[in-house]
């Protein structure tokens, strides 16, 4: 028999009909026959714009299980759009070598489904296609909207309001899907290192300003941050302010990731203090990493280890 596909729908918008919120059955019957064989369940979650790091790690947790323990030939999971592409990226981090035996599709919605317009139906029949595709097996995640494939690594929300929400740039679109035939047109990116244990929850991300006082940095550590995302400029620059307590938190084997909030591959002077490049990750998916490097009570060593293999 073939193996089916598991849907997990998590509400938020694609689900926000005239008569409440539609469950994952109801969705599946509105996006048209599958492709194969389809299993629903249904998860509670927060809205998108305020999804927990718990959340995302219990998503993470069961797409790795679907894949590695319950024999499903793939996974969609539906997600509010805002920290779709985060979620997404943590469960491609999270899913290890079981990413070989299926594909792994994360989708969502611009329109409600109570909307004369509304682009939910369409997008889980071609994450549906996508999730069984052989051809996406190993590939890990990806971000399936408007018809678009994203590898999850690439991933970027430029437009809450286009159907075609995402963006691979500056990477090629990894393929796009048209009555119901997947057309790969670019190539996944490398796997990522294969997971230390469950990841680190409590990593914090901080946008860098002039003038900014070192002491942010050890308010979030003073409650519990066991690392730390710097959003810098350019290459990889963050205030000199910041440089002493770089070295101090690295000296305590705090971890610090410096990201840049344009699109660089590379880190400045900080580097020579003991910060570790992000590798041009955008700083909300450099902490999901971070999160990753720090599983199984990593710290610096393991972190710079972890970066440098990603």
């Amino acid at each position: 028999m073939t193996r089916p596909v598991l849907l997990v729908a998590t509400g938020d918008t694609i689900a926000h009909g005239s008569a409440g919120v539609a469950t994952g059955k109801e969705l599946l019957e509105l996006a048209g026959p599958p492709p194969t064989r389809v299993v629903v369940e249904d998860v509670m979650a927060e809205p998108s714009w305020d999804t927990s790091t718990s959340t995302q790690l219990a998503l993470g947790r069961r797409v790795r299980k679907a894949l590695a323990e319950d024999e499903f030939a793939g996974v969609v999971v539906t997600h509010g759009i805002d920290t779709l592409e985060d979620t997404a990226f943590l469960a491609d981090l999270m899913v290890g070598p079981a990413a070989v035996r299926g594909g792994i599709v994360f989708t969502g919605a611009v329109r409600a489904l109570a909307d004369s317009s509304a682009d939910g139906p369409g997008n889980i029949a071609d994450a549906l296609a996508a999730a069984a595709e052989p051809a996406l097996r190993g590939a890990g995640a990806v971000v399936c909207m408007g018809g678009e494939l994203h590898a999850a690594r690439w991933a970027t929300l430029t437009d809450p309001t286009r159907p075609a929400a995402f963006t691979s740039a500056p990477r090629q679109l990894l393929g796009r899907v048209m009555d119901g035939q997947v057309n790969l047109i670019g190539m996944p990116p490398s796997r990522p290192p294969r997971p230390r244990g469950e990841p680190e929850s409590d990593v914090a991300l901080i946008k860098t300003y002039p003038d900014m006082p070192a002491s942010l940095l050890t308010l979030v550590t003073d409650a519990g941050a066991r690392g730390v995302v710097l959003e810098g400029t350019g290459a990889g620059n963050v205030p000199v302010e910041m440089f002493a307590m770089i070295t101090e938190l690295t000296r305590t084997d705090i971890p610090v990731v410096v990201a840049s909030r344009v699109p660089a591959n590379g880190i400045g002077l900080v580097g020579e203090l003991g910060a570790i490049g992000a590798r041009g990750l955008p700083p909300n998916k450099a902490r999901i990493a971070l999160m990753a490097a720090l599983g199984d009570g990593g710290g610096v060593v393991a972190a710079r280890t972890w970066f440098g293999e990603l």
